[in-house]
């Protein structure tokens, strides 16, 4: 390929889901966070009243949407100051991240710096605009280079990990004083257990000031929505605006039902609490089930994953659990600092998560 994109990881799993299908009892799949809840029907039912919808959608999204967007970053994360000029809905936040860089007109002499563990498209995106990628999770291994873009996870996918307060200023303060673009992928910020993650956009972090910062919502985990491509970005206005002028022109637009769908999700606030009792529940399964079959369980104090580790190579642990029928994500998807772990994933049935704890005793 002309990027040199890498294989897609879990394309790679093929003998290893084969081995956990031949399961009598039939494979358990935690190897992709994909919810499996139904869609709550007051979104059904937004999305079905506004199918009728000949024109061509508002890239920039409806007022409406703005409107819910800001209202909910204020109501549920305590985001405060944020302009409806400066949320942009994204056609799925992978979509996003995976262009970032090369909306933002990187090219071969950026530095694009993600964490040391980090989902895989984050560095496809620096390949897309052939931009140069560094891991780094402390700002002291960049040394004296200046990057032009620097990712934050937090909570993480796949650790689970989530960045205190005091470090996401430091960033934020290291960054602007090299006017360094930091953009903060957030999806898993409504899922918190045993820490309470804050957005880049709080003004316990950034002054109430959104210069220089982007943080990244999605509804795929939230409020089960990854099949309608349901996601914003906001912050900083004058990136916005810029993204917003690029993607004009590009065509990336979010289907009209599919914003009105999105005004529905973030006005109602009961389905998400439900569906982050779903997964609560299911970790509070599944935890002591790794941890009594001899895992380590490391992090994972918030979002959808248990970054689990046996003691040996992650590949060695994803065969062990396929032979169960358990098919995992091995760690060195995220980086070669995974290599000792394996990534289980929250989202499968209530069914199917019992199904494991049974094989794993």
């Amino acid at each position: 390929m002309s990027a040199a994109l890498p294989e897609f990881p879990w394309d790679t799993l093929a003998q290893a889901r084969a081995r956990a299908a031949a399961h009598p009892d039939g494979i358990v799949d935690l190897s992709v966070g994909t919810p499996v809840d139904p869609v709550a029907p007051l979104i059904r039912d937004a999305l079905a009243a506004a199918s009728s919808a000949p024109g061509y959608p508002a890239t920039a999204g409806t007022p409406q949407l703005r409107q819910s967007a800001v209202a909910a970053l204020t109501r549920r994360y305590g985001v405060t100051g944020l302009a409806e000029s400066a949320v942009l809905p994204v056609i799925g936040t992978k979509e996003l991240i995976a262009w970032l860089p090369t909306l933002l007109g990187l090219g071969e002499t950026s530095v694009v710096v993600v964490p040391e563990l980090a989902y895989p498209t984050y560095e496809v995106g620096a390949r897309l605009a052939r931009a140069q990628l560094v891991r780094a999770d402390s700002l002291t291994q960049l040394g004296p280079q200046t990057p032009a873009l620097v990712y934050l996870n937090s909570p993480s996918n796949p650790t689970g990990r989530v960045l205190g307060v005091d470090h996401l200023r430091k960033v934020v303060g290291w960054a602007r004083e090299r006017g360094v673009l930091v953009a903060s992928d957030e999806c898993y910020l409504g899922l918190a257990w045993d820490a309470e993650p804050q957005s880049v956009l709080h003004p316990a972090v950034c002054g109430g000031d959104h210069t220089g910062l982007l943080a990244v919502h999605s509804l795929s985990k939230t409020s089960s929505l990854a099949g309608y491509r349901a996601g914003f970005v906001a912050g900083d206005p004058r990136v916005v605006a810029e993204l917003l002028a690029v993607r004009k022109h590009a065509g990336m637009i979010v289907p009209t039902p599919v914003q009105a769908a999105m005004v529905a999700a973030l006005d109602d606030d009961d389905h998400e609490r439900q569906q982050r009792e779903r997964y609560a529940q299911r970790r509070a399964v599944m935890l002591p089930a790794l941890r009594a079959a001899g895992f380590t369980i490391d992090h994972s104090e918030a979002g959808l994953y248990l970054w689990a580790s046996q003691g040996q190579d992650c590949h060695q642990t994803v065969g062990w659990l396929a032979e169960r029928g358990i098919l995992v994500a091995p760690g060195d998807f995220y980086g070669p600092g995974g290599a000792w772990h394996v990534r289980v994933a929250l989202t499968a049935t209530d069914e199917r998560i019992a199904a494991a704890v049974e094989r794993l005793r």
